[in-house]
């Protein structure tokens, strides 16, 4: 008898503690993106990187900051260039690897084009541009030792 009181007892104070979730809406928050560039954009943006890396390469400031999006030239310091600059060999010659869209936090995604050395099959540096060409980040994959 006790244990069938005990039984109802718990069943009736989950029941009583219960909550009924109303009025929640489910919001499908997904922005359809092609799976791939197209023609130009991979030629505008590449041709951006490689104006990037040859004012890299030639220390000018003026010229970095002409290719860097509006929105981290504040936080892009000399510092951190050389970061960039040693992340990877600016005299050797770089070839597309593939291009596609790098998906953010925030759920957005951007235009992406990791590179690789000519004649070698590992990438080397992932770029991500805003869609009018400007450089938002320059990744350089990490060296093995």
């Amino acid at each position: 008898m006790k244990k069938i009181f005990l039984g109802l007892t718990v069943l009736a104070a989950q029941l009583m503690f219960a909550q009924k979730v109303t009025g929640v809406k489910v919001e499908k928050v997904q922005n359809e993106v092609p799976a791939q560039l197209n023609k130009e954009k991979i030629n505008m943006f590449n041709d951006n990187f490689l104006k990037f890396v040859t004012a890299l390469k030639s220390s000018d400031r003026a010229g970095v900051d002409a290719l860097l999006s509006d929105k981290v030239k504040e936080i892009v310091t000399d510092d951190v260039l050389k970061k960039v600059k040693e992340g990877f060999d600016v005299n050797k010659k770089l070839e597309i690897l593939k291009t596609g869209y790098h998906k953010l936090m925030n759920g957005s995604s951007l235009p992406s084009i990791s590179y690789k050395y000519a004649g070698e099959s590992k990438e080397v540096i992932m770029t991500v541009f805003e869609e009018n060409g400007k450089i938002i980040g320059v990744m350089p994959a990490k060296k093995e030792k």
